[in-house]
């Protein structure tokens, strides 16, 4: 039963593999869990910790209650020998035993990108990773990412601008958003259709070491990886070298010789990845339809409208405030030296005639790039 499959896969401190020799040796996870203690001795693979793991969880969880609680949050539990379980994952070393899936899985007909690179990125890496993402999801690429600050919500964000799906592979429980201030990105995206997944069990908390191993997954899930921008000992040079030993395609925002942010990107193509120059070359590689490009700006299913020259002087200053990391009313306020009335009746009038939008409670961003 698969209430017994969510206990197995939620077992911590227990590799995928492990996981994996056990429900083979035991027949099923409920076998598993019923099995005597003695009996585990025969489990040579385990040491006394794991042994001990297995025997107190047995003892602390409701397995009915457990699994339900996760349905009830709408979490989805897909274990490696699912049908809905990614054929592209299932092919990495290590790949995860299970996972853990808000909104849907990336698809296995259509080509699928990640966009990674730094968290404190320039405004250089964050206009290329939402230009470049925006315009792949419109061609119908899906964009895969960690929903991390910088570089990864960019892409995300110019995913959904693009009118396409994206997905965030997160080094916690699905159920927990981090960082916390991506909550309307959160949201964007199971709107839009995508999804939000994990390796780790919900209510997982954001521990240091579970990122550089969610990256497996980011790399596992994509076709090819875009980097746009990575200093000399970025986190992101851990995902490119996972996607290397998968056989996944590495690309390369090249950029300032004197950006340490850009070190990593420049590095990169000297060593040989593909060299990202604008997103209608990178079409044409693909043999992707490059006509289906719009005109930066736009969003997707609107008109232009009026041109931002055409706002008010007020209205101008406002937007100019804004871009795709969400500012609350107090933050804009500060930095337009207007009064807090003033800021959220201009707000309210900029998010009716479409230029921004509330994605959180007094939380803005533009709506268009």
């Amino acid at each position: 039963m698969m209430k017994y499959e969510y206990w197995l896969a939620c077992l911590k401190g227990i590799s995928s593999g492990k996981k994996t020799l056990l429900r083979e040796r035991a027949g099923t996870a409920e076998a598993l869990y019923y099995i005597e203690e003695t009996q585990m001795e025969g489990f040579e693979f385990l040491n006394e910790t794991e042994r001990n793991t297995i025997v107190q969880t047995r003892k602390q969880w409701d397995v009915e209650r457990e699994y339900d609680a996760a349905a009830k949050k709408g979490i989805r539990f897909v274990p490696w020998f699912s049908e809905d379980y990614p054929r592209c994952l299932k092919g990495i070393p290590d790949y995860p035993y299970a996972l853990y899936v808000r909104g849907s899985l990336p698809g296995t007909q259509t080509r699928r990108a990640a966009v990674i690179g730094a968290r404190r990125c320039t405004p250089y890496g964050e206009k290329y990773a939402v230009e470049f993402a925006r315009a792949l999801a419109e061609m119908g690429v899906e964009i895969i990412s960690g929903m991390a600050r910088g570089i990864d919500g960019m892409g995300h964000r110019g995913a959904l601008l693009g009118g396409g799906k994206t997905y965030a592979v997160l080094g916690c429980g699905v159920d927990v958003c981090y960082p916390k201030e991506h909550i309307g990105l959160y949201t964007d995206i199971l709107e839009q259709g995508g999804g939000i997944l994990s390796e780790q069990p919900p209510g997982t908390p954001p521990l240091a070491h579970h990122f550089p191993a969610r990256n497996r997954i980011i790399s596992g899930l994509s076709d090819a990886v875009l980097v746009m921008e990575a200093g000399r000992k970025s986190g992101s040079l851990i995902t490119v070298d996972m996607a290397l030993e998968q056989g996944r395609d590495v690309y390369a925002l090249p950029g300032p010789v004197n950006s340490s942010l850009s070190d990593g990107c420049n590095r990169l193509i000297r060593q040989g990845a593909g060299i990202l120059l604008s997103p209608e070359d990178l079409a044409e590689e693909w043999g992707l339809d490059g006509n289906a490009l719009r005109p930066a700006g736009t969003a997707p299913g609107k008109k232009a409208g009026k041109n931002e020259k055409e706002l008010e002087t007020e209205e101008k200053l406002v937007y100019s405030c804004l871009g795709l990391y969400p500012k609350g009313v107090d933050q804009v306020a500060a930095e337009t030296k207007l009064d807090i009335k003033s800021v959220m009746e201009l707000l309210v009038t900029l998010e009716l005639e479409g230029y921004i939008r509330e994605i959180s409670k007094n939380q803005y961003i533009i709506a268009r790039y």
